[in-house]
């Protein structure tokens, strides 16, 4: 027996509070994350002034690739909600064939950030709105999706990443209206996927990643980061056996995010495997 008539209806009205349900706690998310204050990656600090820069974590329950992962919890992710990453080109200087979320630096017609007249009063706090347009902007330029189909939900406090001499801004979206997304120029990435977020707090997929540095005349340093490992039947339609991974500091930024949005599972940090370098 599948229900009278008005069946499909409460089907409908249960995937909206589904919705509905995911989006309150990546709101909740972009709150608590902003009362911890800024995200440090590490112990490195900036040599010169660093750049400003902004990145998409962008949410939405669109992927018409299900999760291949167990079911989720009551209160853990739906196997339809998925989010948005790119794997940068294997040709470029900094951080070549690294995932991250969509972004780069602001531009000038991106506005000035310090200005205290132009802040978005958001569901999750005021920000600059110089740092929303750069990583739509910069989101549309990488992937070409459309960005009057994303709600802004608010922004996380900047974190330095001295490797790369940036202060990033993430900003968090809850993407409402579906839209296309490839890759729109192959020099700058080689993939553009939306990866079911059940597979990402899957702990079977997930490890410690580990960079060491050594040099003559200097201790071994060691830099460890939370990984997940996406297969390639998700990241890319003509498949493979290798896998994707997520690492560095969009390995940092994401695992903050899914355990401050209560989507978390526990998982092997004592797994440490070295990262996969460029």
């Amino acid at each position: 027996v599948h229900g009278g008539p008005d069946a499909p209806r409460a089907a409908r009205g249960r995937a909206r509070a589904e919705r509905m349900s995911a989006r309150e706690q990546l709101l909740g998310a972009v709150a608590s994350l902003r009362e911890q204050g800024p995200l440090r990656i590490d112990v490195l600090k900036h040599r010169t002034t660093p750049r400003e820069s902004a990145v998409l974590i962008l949410v939405g329950v669109l992927d018409d690739v299900a999760a291949e992962s167990d079911g989720p919890a009551p209160d853990g992710p739906g196997a339809d909600l998925d989010l948005l990453l790119i794997q940068r080109a294997a040709t470029l200087r900094a951080h070549p064939g690294q995932v991250a979320f969509p972004g780069g630096r602001l531009d000038p017609e991106d506005g000035d950030p310090e200005d205290p007249d132009d802040v978005l009063q958001l569901p999750g706090g005021p920000v600059a709105a110089a740092y929303v347009r750069a990583a739509l902007r910069e989101a549309q330029e990488e992937t070409g999706l459309d960005p009057s189909g994303i709600e802004i939900l608010g922004a996380l406090p900047k974190a330095p990443v001295p490797v790369s001499g940036h202060d990033v801004t993430p900003v968090v979206g809850w993407w409402t209206r579906p839209s296309a997304v490839d890759v729109v120029d192959h020099a700058e990435s080689s993939l553009v996927f939306r990866v079911p977020v059940l597979d990402l707090v899957d702990p079977d997929r997930r490890h410690t990643a580990e960079v060491t540095r050594e040099g003559a005349n200097r201790p071994t340093l060691r830099h460890r980061s939370p990984a997940f490992r996406v297969p390639r039947q998700i990241t890319d339609p003509v498949g493979g056996a290798d896998e994707v991974v997520v690492w560095g500091f969009t390995g940092i930024l994401l695992d903050r995010v899914l355990e401050a949005a209560g989507w978390a599972r526990p998982w092997p940090k004592d797994d440490v495997r070295p990262a996969p370098l460029g």
